[in-house]
C-alpha cells in the first residue's frame, strides 16, 4: 500500500487522500475507506460505565470529524470507514488492546452482526483498489464561532437516534441522519484538551439513562498510553499479580502512579469506611506534623507546604500544594482553578528555585464548549 508522505501525515484538512478497498460477501459488496499507512493520529477503544469510548488526542479528534462530516454527504448503500488496527493503540488507563473503529452512514447503509463478523474476518484490508479525496465540504466555514452557533440553534431540537456498538470485536458508529453525522463530526473537531483538566469529551447519541458512545481526548494521550503499557507490564511479571480484569485493572491504574511518581499525590483516599491519607503523601506530611486529613485541614494546605518546605522534603513541587488544597476541599487537584492557585502563590511566598521552575507551567485557558449541555470536567477511567 501507498504510504502516506511525510509532509501529510499529520494533515487533517479537506480532500485528505484516502485508500479505497471493496470487500465482497455473499449478496453483496462494502466499500471500505480506511487511512492511509504513515497517518499520524493513533486512537484506542474501551468500555467504561456502561459507554464505549472512542480516544484520541486533539489531532485524532479532528482527523475524526474530518471522517464523519465526509460521510454524512455518503448517499451510496454500502460505504463505511474503517481505522483498522495500523492506526490504534493500547487504551491510556491499563493498556487493554482496543478494537478496530467503524464508521457507519445509518441513513444508508444496512449494517448487522452478520456483516460485522464477515468484515471482521477480512481484516487487515493490505490491498487497496484505489485512492479517494475525502471531501468536508463547509466544515471549516461551519466552525467559524458565529456559523457554529447558528448551526447549533438549529439542529438542538432535533431528535438522536444515532448507536454506538460492539459488534464481532469492532466498535460501530452509526449515526442516522447525515446532519447527525454532522453533529457528532463537529462536536468531535470542537474538542480541547488544553484545559486544567488535560482531557476533554462529548457524548454520542440519544440519552437513556446513559449514552452509548463517547469521544474522549487527553492533552498527553500518547505519553499516557505508554505509561499505561510499563505499567501493564509490571504488574503482569509477577507471580502474585491478579488474573481477574476487575482486581487486574486497578492494579496497574495503581502502579502507573507509581511510574509517574504520583503516588504521593493521592491525598484522601478511601480505606475501610472512611476517608484517610494516602501511604506515600502521609510520608511526606509526617514531616509537617500532619497525620491525619483532620490535621491537614486544620493548618492548611499552605502551611503544610511551608513546613515540608522547610524540612527539605525530597519531591515536593506545587502539584503537592495543588493536590492538598483539593483534598481539603473535596476537589481533584487538577480542579484548583488558576485564580485559587495564584493566591495559594501568594499566601506561600517566593520559591526555591526548583519549585520556581515548576510553578512556571502555565495552562491555556480553556474555550468555551460549543455544544450546548456538553462541559468539559475530570472524568474516570
Amino acid at each position: 500500500m501507498k504510504q502516506q508522505r511525510t509532509g501529510t501525515a499529520r494533515s487533517v484538512t479537506d480532500g485528505l487522500k484516502l485508500h479505497r478497498h471493496l470487500v465482497r460477501s455473499p449478496g453483496r459488496a462494502h466499500t471500505v475507506i480506511t487511512l492511509r499507512p504513515g497517518t499520524h493520529a493513533r486512537f484506542s477503544t474501551n468500555r467504561f460505565h456502561e459507554t464505549w469510548h472512542v480516544l484520541s488526542d486533539d489531532h485524532g479528534s479532528r482527523l475524526l470529524g474530518r471522517l464523519l462530516w465526509g460521510m454524512s454527504y455518503q448517499a451510496r448503500p454500502g460505504t463505511v470507514v474503517l481505522i483498522d488496527q495500523a492506526f490504534l493503540t493500547p487504551n491510556p488507563f491499563d493498556a487493554e488492546p482496543p478494537d478496530p473503529i467503524l464508521l457507519v452512514p445509518g441513513w444508508c447503509t444496512p449494517f448487522d452482526d452478520r456483516i460485522a463478523g464477515q468484515l471482521k474476518r477480512r481484516l487487515p484490508l493490505t490491498k487497496p483498489e484505489g485512492t479517494v479525496r475525502w471531501q468536508t465540504f463547509g466544515l471549516d466555514r461551519t466552525l467559524e464561532p458565529a456559523a457554529l452557533e447558528d448551526w447549533w440553534s438549529r439542529y438542538r431540537h432535533r431528535e438522536h437516534r444515532g448507536r454506538v456498538t460492539r459488534s464481532h470485536g469492532l466498535v460501530v458508529l452509526t449515526p442516522s441522519t447525515p446532519d447527525e453525522a454532522r453533529a457528532w463530526a463537529l462536536s468531535a473537531t470542537s474538542l480541547d484538551a488544553s484545559g486544567p483538566y488535560g482531557t476533554d469529551y462529548t457524548y454520542l447519541g440519544p440519552y437513556d439513562r446513559g449514552f452509548d458512545g463517547e469521544i474522549q481526548i487527553f492533552r498527553r494521550f500518547r505519553p499516557m498510553v505508554s505509561v499505561a503499557g510499563r505499567a501493564r507490564a509490571q504488574v503482569l511479571s509477577r507471580h502474585e499479580g491478579p488474573v481477574d480484569p476487575d482486581l487486574l485493572r486497578p492494579a496497574i491504574w495503581r502502579e502507573a502512579e507509581i511510574v509517574r511518581g504520583e503516588t504521593h499525590l493521592r491525598i484522601r483516599v478511601w480505606r475501610d469506611r472512611g476517608y484517610e491519607l494516602g501511604a506515600a503523601a502521609a510520608a511526606m506530611l509526617a514531616h509537617a506534623d500532619v497525620t491525619t486529613l483532620d490535621d491537614l485541614a486544620a493548618i492548611g494546605s499552605v502551611e503544610a507546604y511551608r513546613r515540608m518546605r522547610a524540612a527539605d522534603v525530597r519531591g515536593l513541587d506545587l502539584e503537592m500544594l495543588w493536590a492538598m488544597e483539593g483534598a481539603v476541599t473535596y476537589r481533584d487537584r487538577r480542579g484548583v482553578g488558576a485564580e485559587r492557585r495564584r493566591e495559594l502563590r501568594a499566601q506561600l511566598g517566593e520559591e526555591p528555585g526548583a519549585a520556581v521552575t515548576a510553578a512556571a507551567r502555565t495552562y491555556r485557558p480553556r474555550r468555551a464548549p460549543t455544544r450546548p449541555g456538553f462541559r468539559a470536567v475530570p472524568v474516570g477511567r
